[in-house]
């Protein structure tokens, strides 16, 4: 199997090197920054190529992994390409591809940075597609990386990444503001680090409703008060105190 990788980003990196430790082929990488493509490129025994025109007309499927917005440019740019194409993003319609003869996703629920290795053993894989016979190959493909592939359609793909938005980007943005906090009092946020641990292990083995904790699920008016004194100087932290202890009340 011959796979070429649209993008040189966060997922498309982590994609290329699982599918090179599982020893399928990577034979070419395109990016918008032919530096970049070339990083990559090198790390997976491919060729970069600078230039879609030099796409390699035998691969067997096109994996685009850019930014949502430039899927569609990236897809005119393929409907002559023989192979499967398929995109890697979470939230864009299978349909954006339907110029193609054999199309579909190809979606990795997880966070990814270049510099954090990780596996893909365990990341679920979100598969699509618009005829049976390229759904069975990207599930091939898909087995060759992860245990857990899921066929989801397009809609419900969207709201598992809208849902993965309130789990993971915007829990991720807490962290940055407890740790303005406690910078802006001369604590240091690996102090949290632990606590952070314990609630992560916590939704593993129970449902996140379950395990609430906090004032305001037990009602304690005194502890919020005294909160929402301390943030009178930052209104937008104050605004988004108030905002979130008010849902973990309705959840009682």
């Amino acid at each position: 199997m011959k796979v070429v990788i649209i993008g040189a980003g966060n997922v498309a990196t982590h994609l290329a090197k699982a599918l090179f430790s599982a020893n399928v082929q990577v034979t070419q990488v395109w990016s918008y920054h032919y530096n970049n493509g070339k990083i990559l490129a090198d790390q997976v025994n491919a060729t970069a190529i600078e230039n879609l025109s030099a796409l390699d007309k035998n691969a067997d499927i096109c994996l685009i992994s850019v930014k949502d917005d430039a899927i569609a440019e990236i897809a005119q740019q393929l409907i002559d390409f023989k192979g499967v194409i398929a995109h890697t993003s979470g939230s864009v319609n299978m349909d954006i591809l339907a110029g193609s003869a054999n199309y579909g996703v190809f979606y990795p629920l997880q966070t990814f940075s270049k510099d954090k290795e990780l596996s893909f053993a365990t990341i679920p894989l979100c598969v699509e597609a618009n005829n049976d016979a390229t759904l069975q190959f990207l599930k091939k493909l898909a087995n060759k990386l992860s245990t857990r592939v899921v066929e989801i359609n397009s809609e419900k793909r969207k709201i598992l990444h809208l849902a993965a938005v309130f789990a993971c980007n915007f829990t991720n943005h807490f962290y940055a503001l407890a740790e303005e906090v406690l910078t802006a009092n001369q604590l240091e946020f690996d102090i949290l680090r632990p606590l952070i641990t314990e609630t992560a292990a916590k939704v593993q083995q129970a449902l996140p409703l379950a395990v609430q904790t906090g004032p305001a699920i037990r009602s304690d008016e005194q502890t919020l008060k005294k909160h929402e004194e301390l943030l009178l100087q930052q209104p937008q932290l104050l605004e988004i105190y108030k905002i979130v202890s008010e849902s973990i009340k309705k959840t009682r």
